[in-house]
């Protein structure tokens, strides 16, 4: 299973939604976990203030961060 299908199998079974790829991308990017980006523009959709805490404890139960 690949690293963002167990992220959106965690948050959606612990907390009833499933992230986009994009938020976890984002979390990552905030969190320094992320390669480096290749485009520069803004991320088109920023991972929502209320969803970061739900993916940041997926992170850090499949000791990801």
């Amino acid at each position: 299973m690949s690293k963002y299908a167990a992220i959106r199998k965690f948050v959606q079974r612990h907390h009833g939604f499933v992230p986009k790829t994009g938020w976890i991308a984002h979390v990552e990017e905030i969190r320094g976990l992320a390669a480096t980006r290749t485009r520069r523009s803004p991320r088109a959709e920023p991972c929502p203030a209320e969803k970061r805490e739900a993916i940041e404890e997926a992170l850090r139960h499949l000791r990801l961060m």
